[in-house]
């Protein structure tokens, strides 16, 4: 069995962070491990608000013993990390282990807000993950951070903020555009290796039904990188396996509805 590991956080409802990554580990055939960096929960009392309770430090650490002294991965994901020791220390296992398949998911939000978690931490994430990155996989909102260009509305614009965070380490930027770039008509994301843009073109799914749709998408990524995929060729799957989650995507309660990692097993993703 491929190996491959997800540092993230356990969202309850099930739909994003450890969970989503784990089940898209699972439908490329990967045996995936996890260390948990924080619990989201969602409170169906106060309109699905949100809390975020982090790990202590020792629990963290003792996991990623665990997974990567113990067991050891072929591709590694970040996720919502919480805490700046949380940064610092999948860095310094990411680093100490060599691991070049490393995909940076540099989750900011909460699906539902739009304000930064903690600039300081992404801050400490852009200079401590970043040069680490195989793939970098910031959607608009995460681009523009990373960026400092602000409200990202074209195709020229996700390109420039590609460039800006290639400059800054990652060495293949792959910014998701999706159904929130404004007028959009498909689903356009755009994949950049330091030299060449290469965009990467779906059916815009229409659906309200997005949660951890991110998350599913940078887990299949470095899914595809444990298989050996080049990234060019892990991207383009990816791609069609977001598509076709999102194409199955269902409503959870009245707040919120994932995509359906499995729905590729009704159509021919791998062939």
């Amino acid at each position: 069995m491929i190996k491959i590991a997800t540092i993230a956080g356990s969202d309850a409802s099930g739909g994003a962070g450890l969970e989503a990554d784990l089940k898209t580990f699972g439908e490329y055939g990967l045996y995936g491990m996890a260390a948990v960096t924080v619990v989201a929960t969602m409170d169906p009392k106060r309109n699905w608000a949100h809390s975020v309770f982090p790990l202590e430090e020792n629990a963290l650490k003792a996991q990623l013993e665990t997974v990567f002294n113990g067991a050891g991965v072929s591709a590694v994901k970040s996720g919502m990390l919480g805490t700046f020791y949380a940064v610092e220390l999948a860095a310094r296992y990411i680093s100490d282990s060599k691991t070049k398949n490393y995909v940076l998911d540099p989750v900011m939000v909460c699906k539902g807000n739009d304000e930064a978690l903690n600039p300081e931490l992404n801050a400490s994430v852009e200079r401590n993950l970043l040069p680490l990155a195989a793939v970098t996989t910031p959607n608009l909102f995460e681009a523009g951070q990373l960026s400092g260009i602000k409200n990202i509305s074209n195709i020229e614009q996700m390109k420039e903020a590609a460039r800006i965070i290639h400059d800054k380490g990652a060495a293949f930027v792959f910014v998701k555009g999706g159904s929130k770039l404004p007028g959009a008509v498909t689903a356009v994301d755009i994949l950049y290796d330091g030299k060449t843009f290469t965009p990467f073109e779906a059916p815009l799914i229409k659906t309200d039904w997005t949660h951890g749709a991110g998350c599913t998408s940078s887990a299949a990524i470095a899914a595809g990188l444990a298989r050996g995929l080049p990234v060019h060729d892990a991207v383009a799957l990816a791609k069609k396996f977001i598509t076709q989650s999102l194409s199955a995507s269902f409503a959870l309660n009245r707040w919120v509805g994932p995509g359906n990692p499995c729905a590729w097993r009704q159509g021919t993703l791998f062939g």
